[in-house]
């Protein structure tokens, strides 16, 4: 087996240019092992380089394109970016949260009162304006007219006449005193004059100007003396110095009118007639009993719709209402017993809360407008007018 060998050996030789086998030959220098392929180290991270290429002749070794690695480097750097990017992005949306969450204590508490108030209104039972329709029966108009006098009735058990007074001619010169003023005004000032000027025959003897300085508080003091004076004149001349109890006499009076004439009447002699002032005048049209604005035609269309033993007290409940809830520029609807009836709702104040600070008199914790109020009035005796 030695000679094949040799022979092997000698070709071997010959075809690399090297001395022959019997000679001492050093292994081949010029054949660098795998490990010296450099060019593909430098090129290429270790773990890119592929097994197979590590393994190849140096003379067939070729370096490795760099393009590929330098993409695949490009393509992380990218992501790297719009990762931070995003980061940044994150980071400011955590940053306004932050400012959203260290926001005053004024403005979370602002928040919480809203979010409370919205939660009371989703709970509070929704009231809407009552629709009549345009072809209303009336029929259908006195049935709505009379539940909401029914109604009125509950809230007002105890509605009166707001004039302190202890006889007709009392009444009836108090009623022509409150024109332009308030009941308050007038029963604040009565008791002066009263006490000088008691029955028809004094009164119609009084100083002018001594009864002017008197009603001075009331307002237009010189025509409501001079009023007050002839009334008391026709009565002592006229009717034997007492008031009379008919409604063509009462108007025959100086300055006695319908209305005038109707609450004496109705008070004093227990005559039934609706009382039409601007309070009553202003609630039936809100309550579309009536499109009416003349007095007299208010009066007559309402009466149509109730009987007349009812007249005289509707008078004083609808009164009440308009004088303590259902206000001429401000209805504190929110706090209407009657808003379920009322056409007007949503006129004026709406919130329940808001609406309760609207209420007056004993509705609102405040004095009546009567020094000496009845004896089932459940509020309070209105103050006697201040010295001076």
């Amino acid at each position: 087996m030695a000679e094949p060998t040799e022979a092997a050996a000698a070709a071997a030789a010959e075809t690399a240019g090297k001395a022959p086998v019997g000679e001492k030959a050093a292994p081949p220098k010029k054949a660098a092992p795998p490990k010296k392929a450099a060019p593909a180290r430098k090129a290429a991270p270790a773990k890119s380089a592929a097994p197979a290429k590590k393994t190849a002749p140096a003379g067939k070794a070729a370096p490795v394109k760099a393009t590929p690695a330098k993409a695949k480097k490009a393509a992380p750097a990218k992501k790297a970016a719009a990762a931070t990017k995003k980061a940044a992005a994150s980071a400011g949306k955590a940053a306004a949260s932050a400012g959203k969450v260290t926001a005053p204590a004024k403005k979370a508490a602002a928040s919480s009162k809203k979010a409370a108030a919205s939660a009371q209104k989703a709970a509070a039972p929704a009231v809407e304006a009552v629709r009549i329709p345009k072809s209303e029966s009336h029929a259908a108009l006195v049935r709505r007219a009379r539940r909401i006098n029914n109604e009125l009735a509950e809230v007002y058990p105890y509605a009166h006449p707001e004039l302190d007074f202890e006889n007709p001619f009392e009444l009836l010169v108090a009623t022509v005193l409150s024109a332009q003023t308030t009941d308050l005004r007038v029963n604040q000032t009565t008791p002066g004059l009263f006490a000088k000027f008691p029955t028809p025959e004094d009164m119609a003897a009084a100083d002018p100007e001594e009864l002017e300085q008197i009603l001075r508080p009331t307002g237009f003091f010189r025509a409501k003396a001079k009023s007050v004076l002839g009334l008391s004149t026709a009565i002592r001349d006229n009717f034997g110095g007492e008031v009379p109890g008919r409604l063509e006499d009462l108007v025959s009076l100086p300055g006695v009118g319908r209305k005038t004439a109707n609450v004496v009447l109705g008070n004093a002699f227990g005559v039934p007639g609706i009382t039409v002032d601007t309070h009553f005048g202003r609630l039936v049209r809100r309550w579309k009993w009536t499109e009416q604005t003349d007095p007299e035609k208010v009066e007559a269309e309402v009466c149509a719709l109730f009987p007349k033993s009812d007249w005289t007290m509707l008078s004083h409940r609808v009164v009440f209402h308009g004088r303590r809830i259902c206000h001429a520029r401000k209805p504190a609807c929110g706090a209407c017993p009657i808003a379920p009836l009322c056409p007007a709702y949503g006129e004026g104040e709406t919130d329940p809360e808001k609406a309760r600070k609207l209420l007056k008199y004993e509705k609102g914790g405040q004095p009546g407008q009567r020094l000496k109020p009845p004896a089932d009035y459940p509020g309070q005796p209105a103050p006697p007018m201040a010295a001076g």
